[in-house]
């Protein structure tokens, strides 16, 4: 056959394969076309609409927190975030994400992990607070990393000088719980860990915004959505106004450190917490954003515990500190009066010998509390449990704060312990305890334990008189409107504690700072303080010392409780660091830098851990 006869054959041919294979690749697009828009549709029109428009999550700003004066002590300040949508990210990208966050590759494919988890649609934190040279990679290299975005959130500030760390506490990644119990949290939320920060987590926290972002197929935000026409703008959280004096709470935590203890300073009248400090503490600021792992592992391997609150856990025999609400017990039952003689001979014999400091002679009560005598002390507490029994004196202790818990507005409280039939009972078991379990109890000591915060609200019970007041931190919360609502508790009367009986202990207290053991250093020129010192018997080593005191003894503005443990005699110890307290918060200095300084060398024995809670 010719050449030119099979030409035009063999074209048709051609035309008509690419005929049909033009029709089959068209019926195969338009069949898979139908098959998703139709069979298909519930799976892929969510994921349409959010590869076109993409709802995020706007974080409100925390709510400030000021001190009584107006100063701030807790801000917010920028900070940087690198987020992930897991649907839109390809895991090959993983050693590029890491090289240019100078992260290891195992963490990123563990947070990457962790993110689909959470949920493969939504945008998810990846690292939170990175500096801003990874922030200028990330961005510079954002159309090579599909599905990684970034964000400018707040993170928490400390612009003043004061730590603050276990008032304040600390924030946390919300945990997969707290996600379940609360539609608030996303993962990658931060919530109040400790402190304020979680006592007050919903009033701090605001409430959240939503944006509506166009993206493009990759994931990249084009810009707003209908012009941010349904945006929803976050509401910062509410400022807190705390009853804190920040330089009196630099002053104890200055003093405090390089020690083991806690100190606490109130308003007698009110209960407001004026500065609290616990020692050893940790910074706050290294755990506020991305969180500084090592940091976090040494502060938790330290075997002083800088996470406890001494201020408020710790459960300490308060020694001679309770003596003046020994005396208030005593005449309000009637077993002695103001002028009711005991007399000393150097101890108390009752089964054994109960051993005082020296021998005092006759003494009362005011005299008693001046001179720290055990013997007045010993024969009250056998009388009280003989005649009316432990439980009354259990009660009546509770009255001012101890043993019970106080309420305040702060994490890790405990009851205390002020021991009862019930507790001899449990621990020694029934008859198997007596009188001289109980005879101790009298100055403080046996089974007894109580913390800072519980000796200064006896202490304030004292000195304003016999009310019993609820110590806070927050003063009042103020909303974005201006409305300010207050949180601070009514103190409330004791009716058993009579004036005259208050006057003897007050008279006593008085002359315990001007003739007794606490005149060394907390006897003031211009201010009248009252106070009593203690020293709780440690039988691991060093004893406890402990000081409390109010002033001015005359009408009371502020008292005080220091425990300083492993530090020796109170009088030399614990009442230093109040005195340079007292005169920081009547003065606003130190008028006696040789006192402060001398304290701030002090070094109490070593701290044994596994013998001293």
């Amino acid at each position: 056959m010719p050449v030119a006869s099979q030409d035009p054959r063999r074209h048709r041919i051609v035309v008509i394969v690419l005929q049909l294979l033009v029709v089959s690749v068209f019926l195969t697009l338009f069949g898979r076309l139908i098959y998703l828009q139709i069979y298909q549709f519930e799976i892929y029109n969510p994921i349409s609409e959010r590869n076109s428009v993409r709802q995020q999550v706007v974080n409100p700003a925390r709510g400030l927190i000021f001190d009584r004066h107006g100063d701030l002590i807790v801000g917010n300040e920028p900070s940087f975030t690198i987020t992930i949508t897991p649907l839109n990210f390809d895991r090959d990208n993983i050693p590029l994400l890491a090289e240019l966050t100078g992260t290891s590759e195992e963490e990123i494919t563990e947070l990457v992990d962790e993110a689909r988890t959470f949920s493969l649609h939504r945008e998810s934190r990846l690292l939170r607070d990175v500096d801003f040279k990874t922030f200028s990679n990330i961005q510079e290299n954002l159309w090579r990393l599909p599905g990684i975005n970034h964000q400018v959130e707040g993170k928490r500030s400390y612009p003043s000088d004061a730590r603050l760390s276990h008032v304040l506490g600390y924030l946390a990644e919300v945990t997969r719980g707290e996600m379940s119990a609360s539609s608030f949290y996303r993962m990658g939320d931060l919530i109040g860990r400790s402190g304020i920060e979680r006592i007050y987590e919903n009033e701090l926290r605001g409430d959240k915004g939503t944006q509506f972002v166009t993206v493009n197929a990759l994931g990249r935000a084009l810009g707003p959505f209908n012009q941010g026409q349904l945006d929803v703008n976050p509401v910062q959280g509410l400022n807190l106004h705390t009853t804190l004096d920040i330089e009196l709470q630099r002053v104890a935590e200055e003093l405090m450190e390089g020690k083991v203890g806690g100190v606490v300073a109130l308003n007698p009248k009110t209960g407001g917490i004026l500065a609290i400090a616990s020692a050893p503490d940790y910074d706050n600021s290294r755990l506020a954003g991305r969180l500084d792992r090592a940091y976090w592992q040494a502060v938790n391997a330290d075997s002083l515990t800088p996470l406890f609150n001494r201020a408020v856990a710790t459960l300490q025999p308060p020694g001679s500190t309770t003596k003046p609400m020994m005396g208030l017990i005593g005449m309000r039952l009637g077993l002695i009066s103001e002028n009711t003689t005991i007399h000393c001979s150097g101890g108390y014999m009752r089964g054994r010998f109960y051993r005082c400091l020296r021998r005092h002679g006759d003494q009362n009560i005011k005299q008693a509390i001046e001179t720290s005598c055990n013997t007045f002390f010993y024969a009250l507490m056998d009388q009280i449990v003989t005649r009316h029994g432990l439980n009354v004196w259990t009660r009546m202790m509770n009255d001012f704060g101890m043993g019970i818990s106080s309420g305040v507005d702060l994490t890790g409280e405990v009851r205390g312990l002020v021991p009862d039939s019930t507790y001899f009972d449990r621990v020694f078991g029934r008859r198997q305890w007596g009188l001289g379990d109980m005879i101790n109890l009298g100055i403080g000591q046996g089974a007894m334990g109580t913390s800072p915060l519980q000796m200064a609200i006896a202490t304030a019970v004292i000195a304003n008189g016999g009310h019993r007041i609820q110590p806070h931190i927050v003063d009042h919360v103020t909303y974005a409107g201006g409305n300010i609502v207050p949180v601070r508790p009514e103190p409330e009367r004791i009716e058993w504690m009579q004036p005259k009986h208050l006057k003897a202990v007050q008279y006593g207290m008085r002359n315990a700072v001007t003739e007794g053991s606490g005149r060394f250093y907390a006897n003031l020129r211009d201010v009248a303080v009252a106070g009593k010192t203690g020293t709780a018997q440690n039988p691991h080593g060093q004893n406890h010392g402990w000081f409390i005191a109010y002033a001015p003894a005359e009408d009371p503005e502020i008292a005080i409780a220091v425990l300083l443990q492993n530090a020796g005699f109170g009088s030399i110890s614990a009442a230093p660091v109040a005195a340079m307290m007292f005169e920081q918060y009547f003065h606003g200095e130190i008028r006696r830098p040789h006192i402060y300084r001398m304290m701030l060398e002090f070094e109490p024995a070593p701290f044994n851990p596994n013998r001293n809670p």
